[in-house]
């Protein structure tokens, strides 16, 4: 073999992409299927279908998925991929999604015809055509039946990593089970989209993986196993069908057959448990113990390595993809991006470079000013609407628009802070930020990042992480070292700026001024 390569596949609600690394986690090539514009005859809007008829259903023709694959692999080929020096292979998916497959689809899968593309011969392999993914919410009921199965969302948090939430698959599971029951009796076996992408390649039906399994409302994280009160209450012999979760670096077996003879493999090529775009990420965002990455995109996004679950009811502890006796954690904020540049267009003229000098021209801390700014509905915490604040009480508008700029940036910060102390997370104590994102190109936006959690900030590409994740995994399973060893050649994150000496003195008393405002916030919406 001239040189062992890996490849990466993350299958994402919008598109399905691939890329080939080299040894020294190089890219060599990367291609990608976006759906609604290769794949019109499914008539999606970015991927997804929503019912006419009832708008929080949403899901996945998985035909499409299917074919995207077919097309991915004539698109690799077509730009040069030598499929014979792959000597493993892993993937990523959106979360929370999952697929259905039909009586015998091990057969199926073993005996795939390699002149044939796959969607015509998986056509009738799946009992569930349309999947349910992580955009429906239409699954309330089912929600709170799982809480109840195991007295109420607090101990279901303590048990599986997260309350109840309608786009998590236990909920969805137990849908299918109630509205097509003919559909869940034909199921052989259940995967998610991270385990159905591997199936395919593995000529079977792949487990799933530990740190997307904890993404399910259905696994006990601290054993690492299902939870049999919860598989109950979704519905009858869901454990087999699901198969035992593996941890996330397992090598499940060699590559079909069927690809072997279609593109070439090697039949030595190992194939990978795939997981969830989120634990992937962290993967391709190379982080280790110590760091919190916060994402500042449409929505901002903090994922936190963990040493131990603590249980809270907003947010989510997974099963860290890297090590997996570790934890992750994740919080989503939907008020990121588009939420600054509403305040950019209302104070600083529709202009980064005014927005940036408004910023640097008002001190740390604001002169005590303080301000949350909730456009659509938040997650955490659970509302909407703008709310000022100067030192000792609610205003309705601040006296200049510098006040206004900054009260949004430190009001967004200190939030992702408070909810990150929740979880455990030494702020300030050895913690270091990487910032990856639209916003993280903007060094005042930066330093305020630094101050508020006492800690450097680093910056890094992080463009498809999710997809770069599944390639390092792939090679991180194979090689046998640390994790830390295996991207050591890789260009580390830079550090942009420090936080002032003082920044405890000002933010420490901001964050606890936080948490009560939000409290008096909260109990004014119930």
């Amino acid at each position: 073999m001239d040189e062992k390569t890996y490849m990466g596949l993350d299958l994402s609600t919008q598109s399905l992409k691939g890329v080939i690394i080299n040894d020294n986690l190089d890219i060599l090539i990367q291609q990608s299927v976006v759906f609604e514009s290769d794949l019109p005859e499914f008539r999606t809007q970015g991927g997804a279908i929503i019912d006419k008829n009832d708008l929080h259903h949403i899901t996945a023709p998985v035909m499409m998925w299917v074919k995207a694959l077919d097309i991915l692999m004539d698109k690799l080929i077509v730009a040069g991929a030598d499929f014979s020096n792959v000597v493993a292979i892993s993937g990523s998916a959106q979360q929370h999604g999952s697929v259905y497959w039909q009586k015998d689809s091990d057969d199926t899968l073993k005996n795939l015809d390699p002149s044939q593309f796959l969607h015509e011969q998986l056509s009738h392999a799946f009992s569930v055509t349309n999947c349910p993914i992580w955009m429906d919410s239409s699954t309330t009921k089912q929600c709170k039946q799982l809480e109840d199965a195991v007295g109420g969302p607090a101990e279901l948090a303590n048990i599986t990593g997260s309350k109840a939430y309608e786009r998590f698959t236990g909920s969805q599971i137990a849908k299918i089970y109630q509205t097509k029951l003919d559909a869940y009796k034909s199921t052989e076996r259940i995967s998610l989209v991270s385990s159905f992408i591997v199936s395919i390649f593995l000529g079977k039906v792949a487990p799933i993986d530990l740190s997307d399994g904890s993404g399910m409302n259905l696994m006990d994280i601290r054993t690492k196993s299902w939870h049999q009160t919860l598989l109950d209450a979704c519905g009858p012999d869901l454990r087999e069908k699901l198969g035992e979760p593996v941890p996330s670096k397992t090598d499940i077996g060699s590559i079909s057959n069927y690809f072997v003879e279609r593109y070439n493999f090697n039949p030595a090529c190992r194939i990978i448990a795939a997981t969830g775009d989120n634990p992937a990420s962290l993967i391709g965002m190379k982080l280790d113990e110590g760091w919190l990455a916060i994402s500042l995109g449409t929505s901002d996004t903090a994922f936190l390595w963990l040493k131990e679950p603590r249980v809270v009811l907003d947010g989510h502890i997974l099963c860290n993809p890297i090590d997996e006796h570790d934890y992750m954690a994740l919080l989503c904020f939907k008020n990121g991006s588009l939420t600054r540049e509403r305040i950019r267009n209302e104070c600083a003229d529709q202009s980064w470079d005014i927005f940036e000098e408004l910023l640097n021209s008002t001190p740390r801390g604001n002169f005590g000013n303080m301000g949350f700014y909730y456009d659509v509905q938040e997650i955490l915490p659970f509302l909407k609407g703008d709310f000022r604040y100067n030192k000792t009480q609610r205003i309705s508008k601040f006296t200049s628009l510098e006040v206004e700029v900054r009260a949004c940036v430190e009001g967004q910060f200190i939030a992702i802070r408070s909810y990150a102390e929740d979880f455990g997370f030494d702020v300030g104590k050895g913690t270091k930020i990487l910032a990856t994102g639209g916003a993280s190109k903007n060094k005042a936006v930066l330093q305020v990042l630094a101050d508020v959690f006492n800690s450097p900030v680093y910056v890094q590409e992080a463009e498809n992480s999710a997809m770069l994740g599944a390639a390092y995994q792939a090679k991180h399973s194979l090689s046998g070292k640390s994790y830390t060893e295996v991207i050591s050649n890789l260009n580390h994150p830079r550090k942009v700026c420090d936080p002032y000496p003082d920044a405890p003195e000002i933010y420490d008393p901001m964050v606890t001024r936080y948490r009560a405002i939000i409290k008096e916030l909260l109990e004014e919406h119930k």
